[in-house]
């Protein structure tokens, strides 16, 4: 990249790549129990999961935690896998967690789980699908204009 030339707003600039990659993730608790009732186990669930993403080098850009499900919108380096993140977030938080609450886990947890095995994970962009098809289409069109090569269609 040329550094004379503006930054990407929001980018992350690495030493062999830039990237701004921005992920909404949900998931919910085992049975849609409701876990997280006061302010207190919210809080403390908020703190697990920020030190664990601080831990596993993910960026929580912002949190909340409801009585059922937790909604996250995270960043992490391109090379990390989406379902190890998830992994870490997820198992390493309902782990620590009943450390702390043993009696949740007998109580209100009976297979032993915090967590439900599914979530929702969706890429948040800072241009839309059809900007980014528009740019890619003019690649040709800007190519053949300042009369650069470029392969051919077939």
């Amino acid at each position: 990249m040329n550094k004379k030339r503006d930054k990407i707003k929001d980018a992350v600039y690495e030493r062999r790549y830039v990237y701004t990659t921005h992920y909404h993730l949900i998931w919910c608790t085992k049975y849609r129990n409701q876990i997280f009732t006061t302010q207190t186990l919210a809080n403390e669930m908020k703190e697990l999961l920020l030190q664990i993403a601080q831990d596993n080098d993910i960026k929580i850009e912002k949190i909340e935690v409801m009585p059922e499900h937790i909604h996250l919108l995270i960043s992490f380096k391109p090379h990390k896998a989406a379902s190890s993140v998830i992994k870490a977030l997820k198992g390493r938080s309902a782990f620590l967690f009943f450390q702390t609450h043993p009696e949740i886990k007998n109580s209100k947890m009976w297979g032993g789980h915090l967590w439900s095995s599914s979530y929702y994970l969706g890429t948040v962009g800072n241009m839309s699908k059809e900007i980014v098809e528009k740019y890619i289409n003019d690649q040709i069109y800007n190519a053949k204009k300042e009369k650069k090569p470029y392969p051919s269609r077939d």
